[in-house]
């Protein structure tokens, strides 16, 4: 930074200071004249010495005396003005030695061109600091105009330069910064010509644009953008603009080699003086993996990863809506449940590679033979769905119901098309399925029932003998089982007559149980235990499940307090049913009873299913919120078996990601399987929670899921379900370790 000219009336007060000193009282000057020159020298003496600089006369030649100093040399050097003047070209002594060459360089070019003399230099401060010097100066001519004197301003410029280098050594951190990371930043003007000031250089590598072609061209941010984003990405940019506040966008933009580039664009509003948005700075970060990662996730979360078809997820969506639709127009909807015949045989006789081979295989038939607008799904196994919709009600050609003549002349292309051998290895195999029909709304009339009257009518195909197909027909022995199984439930609510099971929790690494799993069983009076999957749905259709929520809570606090007197203390894991969910106030109602036993809450970890989680989002990221709040742990039940919108669940406080069994059976040996779970895993990471396997059944699959960063899982590998006891008698045995040595063994 240049520092202003010397102003003339100073420098002309200067000359006359100096002239009018003792000096030219011995030139002969006669004394009117010289007494003249001393009041000048009066006047402007007091003003020089106050001056924060140092104003001097000397000499040009090489033996030439200092001729005056203003009493400021001695606060920038030390030197009293005596000391100065005593000395010819005494001034050098005082020159940093690095600096010295270039200032005497300096000087001898000023007097040969006749030029002021301007620079910055460092000079040694007799107390040895270190202080920089801004020196200009002029020439003074005699009447000869012959230069005979340097009039010079010297200014201590030392803050100033440190100031300077700061300023600069941050500018270079900051540069080097800004150009190294792997984002675009840039500068825009807050205006309506979106005009960019700086972008950083790797624009270049990024999308194939030159920084000053950017920067030249306020359109070209607009242009380059993907055609679908277009006006969404403008109209979020104009809105966090106008906002003020800091904004975040997602969009694509087309590089200049065609590829097509997602950003995150994080920006931050600067204001003007007057207080309008001025200026925009933001960071621009390729997110084009992560978005493609998270596709790949959606679409493995929403179909079957060996096959390619539609999963469970999808078609239980599609049969809501359907239904739904069916129910507007007075329209038949037909649900097919397909289950290979004697599949075990294939695993068992030519291996789990083979059987893969075979249902892919399988499933391009029963696609090939199915309408267009029919969906086929696989439900997982050797298990496949087929969803009708649209269906006519009246048959125009034939007598009956024209839902069900369309769903069995469909049973009978898919049974056609499996006549022909299938080929696996050089083996030619005979496949044969049984298929069971369901009918809306003859047989039902919503998905659940559909669903498992599709899957009784299957059953009964298999009974009929290999490649059948049935009609579910409702008959009085269905009722009654179904009016005992609700009596029975009934009398079971109001006796509490439950149990608790506990599978255990692993540390994959060490092999050591961290916790338990508490899954309720019902004891049936007829011996044996009723499934959960028998008693569940009823349960929540008679509007019974938040009575046996409430005894699976205080039964769990009853049983960490008996496993804390005996010494163990676990973590306790349980499933929160969508309908616990939806009571008054879940999160006071769990919360209260925990407090009332003395049960610490951050030993406690609810768990939801993928769907429930996104089933009105809003309000459950909030019930979660106040659950993590009140110290309870989280997680995350079945994922991937439901359609996640990851969007949402990076802003729930998740702790643990439990991967579905589905995706964990064989995982070590089938690819697909391999990469959803490695997928999720990374995921699980990503979002700051620990990933859980369900089903472990084999060292493989442990060993693979640990190698994987899995920390943690369960599974018949480890221990069944079981009673508190075993629990309790594993610990008195073994500590908490399951498998010993853990990997290392």
């Amino acid at each position: 930074m240049s520092l202003p000219e010397p102003d003339p009336s100073a420098v002309e007060a200067a000359q006359h200071t100096a002239i009018g000193g003792g000096f030219l009282a011995g030139q002969g000057i006669d004394g009117d004249l010289e007494a003249r020159l001393r009041d000048l020298e009066a006047r402007y003496r007091g003003l020089l010495d106050q001056l924060p600089a140092v104003i001097y006369l000397d000499g040009i030649a090489e033996d030439a005396a200092m001729v005056d100093v203003s009493p400021g040399v001695f606060d920038l050097l030390g030197v009293t003005p005596d000391e100065w003047l005593a000395r010819t070209m005494g001034w050098t002594e005082y020159v940093h030695p690095d600096d010295l060459e270039r200032v005497l360089a300096a000087s001898d070019r000023s007097v040969a061109v006749g030029e002021p003399f301007r620079m910055e230099y460092r000079a040694l401060h007799r107390d040895g600091r270190t202080v920089w010097i801004r020196e200009d100066s002029v020439l003074i001519h005699d009447d000869a105009g012959e230069p005979i004197y340097w009039l010079g301003l010297m200014l201590d410029v030392t803050e100033l330069v440190s100031a300077q280098q700061g300023l600069y050594e941050e500018r270079s951190k900051y540069g080097a910064l800004v150009e190294q990371i792997p984002a675009i930043v840039y500068q825009d003007l807050a205006d309506e010509s979106w005009t960019t000031v700086y972008v950083s250089p790797q624009i270049r590598t990024i999308l194939g644009v030159e920084p000053e072609d950017y920067v030249g061209d306020s359109k070209l941010w607009s242009l380059m953008l993907h055609p679908e984003d277009r006006d969404r990405a403008i109209e979020e940019v104009d809105r966090g603009i106008e906002s003020g506040e800091p904004y975040a966008v997602e969009y694509r933009m087309i590089a200049c080699d065609g590829r097509v580039v997602w950003f995150r664009d994080n920006a931050q509003v600067l204001r003007g003086p007057d207080g309008r948005p001025s200026m925009v700075q933001g960071v621009m970060l390729d997110v084009t993996e992560r978005r493609e990662a998270e596709e790949q996730l959606t679409f493995l979360a929403y179909h079957d990863s060996l096959t390619g078809l539609p999963n469970k997820a999808m078609f239980d969506e599609l049969l809501e809506i359907s239904l739904a639709r069916a129910r507007r127009h007075g329209m038949g909807v037909a649900v097919l449940a397909l289950d290979v015949d004697n599949f075990k045989l294939v695993n068992d006789s030519l291996g789990h590679e083979a059987g893969n081979r075979l249902i892919s295989l399988l499933a391009e038939r029963v696609r090939e033979a199915t309408r267009e607008t029919d969906l086929v799904a696989r439900q997982g196994g050797d298990e496949f769905l087929m969803l009708l919709s649209d269906l006519e009600r009246t048959s125009p050609v034939a007598d009956g119901d024209g839902a069900s003549i369309v769903a069995e002349s469909v049973a009978n292309r898919v049974q056609r098309a499996l006549q022909d051998p299938f080929t696996i290895d050089g083996t030619e195999l005979y496949v044969t399925a049984s298929i069971g029909i369901t009918v809306f709304p003859n047989d039902g009339d919503d998905a659940g029932s559909l669903l498992r009257n599709a899957d009784a009518a299957m059953f009964r195909a298999k009974a009929a003998g290999p490649g059948a197909y049935v009609i579910h027909q409702t008959d009085d022995a269905d009722a009654l089982t179904k009016l005992s199984l609700s009596t029975r439930l009934r009398k079971a609510v109001e006796q509490k007559s439950w149990a608790l099971h506990y599978q255990p929790l692993v540390n994959l690494t060490q092999g050591d149980m961290v916790g338990v799993e508490a899954l309720i069983r019902w004891p049936d009076p007829n011996g044996g235990l009723v499934p959960p999957g028998e008693f569940i749905p009823l349960a929540e259709e008679m509007g019974l499940i938040e009575a046996i929520g409430d005894w699976v809570v205080e039964e769990i606090c009853r049983q960490d307090e008996a496993w804390r007197a005996e010494g163990l203390e676990l973590d306790i894991s349980f499933n929160l049913s969508p309908r616990e969910l939806w009571q008054a106030d879940p999160v006071e109602h769990i919360v209260a009873r925990l407090a009332h036993s003395g049960m610490d809450p951050r030993r406690v970890t609810i768990e939801i299913t993928e769907s429930t989680a996104m089933n009105d989002p809003d309000r459950i990221i909030e019930l979660l919120h106040r659950f993590h709040d009140a110290g309870l742990q989280l997680a995350i039940d079945d994922f991937g078996t439901g359609y996640s919108s990851l969007s949402r669940l990076r802003y729930m406080p998740v702790d643990v990601l439990k991967i579905d069994r589905t995706f964990v059976r064989e995982v070590h040996t089938d690819p697909q399987s391999a990469s959803m779970v490695s997928a999720i895993i990374a995921l699980a990471s990503n979002l700051g929670m620990d990933p859980l396997a369900e089903g472990i059944e084999t060292e493989a699959e442990w060993r693979f899921l640990a190698d994987r960063g899995c920390t943690l899982g369960q599974g018949y590998f480890f221990s069944r379900p079981v009673p508190p006891d075993e629990i309790l008698a594993q610990h008195r045995r073994s500590g908490l370790t399951l498998i010993e040595g853990g990997l290392a063994g």
